[in-house]
């Protein structure tokens, strides 16, 4: 039953992203954004956001809560929409914010990059497009899809048609970053998702299971760590600002703590996150539920 489900679920999705592909860009991403939005809501995974929301921002009433998850599956909606478009996205419709001057940094530099980001936007565009504009890859970190005609498909559109390298959260995903960084090829990491496996970190206030993979490997390659936020700006258009890097060491040049860089890098995420709060993926189980909480 599942090889006929994994089918159905493929021929489905080649058949949308065809679909999207033959639209306009702006046609499809208005289209997917209609689609989340009016389906979305209704799903059960919504009650699983509502409740993320509520928990990170207790200050919001239900309806303005109600209004972040609309806009979170508009948001979610688009994205799908737009993988078929990516490589147009990456190099006509993502601008850069360099204020500390990083991407010169990074061209002239030996050593390797760890860019950190979030389920933001469409979080896809991050390293296409740096890719695309400046010449500079990174390889990225992602969750394997089960289904793999839809891994396959995802991760074509994603890296441009093998560009770039994805790896895979798991033990072989790990042996093949580590040659990646020996051979000094820059990583991208998303890490705003739960990891059992990790430590608990404070996250909007309360504890949640983080990955302490970018940390460690950062120490381990003597990496900076370059946050950047990814934020949708008006339909299918987009903007990535580069923050100052993160150290690895103090100031005597002993490793700082992994624990004081993951709190600073979630600060980066709950600043980014709290202004544009339905521009984030909430359907993740961040934090363990709350015991009035339904899964």
């Amino acid at each position: 039953m599942k090889h006929i489900r994994y089918f159905i679920e493929g021929v489905l999705l080649h058949f949308l992203m065809f679909i999207f592909r033959l639209m306009p860009l702006d046609m499809a991403s208005a289209c997917g954004g209609w689609i989340g939005r009016t389906i979305g809501p209704r799903l059960a995974a919504s009650r699983k956001a509502l409740n993320n929301i509520e928990r990170a921002l207790p200050h919001l009433n239900e309806q303005q809560r109600k209004n972040i998850v609309k806009g979170m599956w508009d948001n979610l909606g688009r994205v799908m929409a737009e993988y078929p478009h990516l490589k147009k996205i990456a190099q006509e419709r993502v601008s850069f914010v360099d204020e500390h001057n990083i991407i010169p940094q990074i061209q002239k530099q030996q050593n390797v990059c760890i860019y950190i980001t979030a389920h933001l936007a469409n979080w896809e565009v991050a390293a296409s497009s740096i890719l695309m504009q400046h010449n500079i890859s990174f390889n990225a970190i992602y969750r394997e899809p089960n289904n793999p005609m839809v891994r396959r498909l995802l991760d074509n559109a994603r890296t441009l048609g093998g560009k770039f390298k994805t790896f895979p959260k798991s033990t072989a995903g790990m042996r093949d970053i580590l040659k990646s960084l020996k051979n000094k090829e820059h990583l991208g990491i998303l890490i705003d998702q739960k990891y059992n496996e990790g430590i608990s970190a404070p996250f909007f206030g309360h504890d949640a299971m983080t990955s302490t993979a970018f940390a460690e490997l950062a120490h381990k390659f003597d990496a900076p760590i370059l946050p950047g936020r990814v934020e949708r700006l008006d339909g299918a258009h987009f903007r990535i600002t580069l923050y100052p890097v993160i150290n690895t060491k103090d100031d005597t040049g002993a490793p700082r703590d992994t624990t004081e860089i993951i709190a600073q890098s979630h600060r980066y995420l709950e600043s980014w996150i709290t202004e544009r709060p339905e521009q984030w993926l909430w359907l993740h189980k961040r934090w363990p539920p709350a015991p009035q909480e339904k899964e």
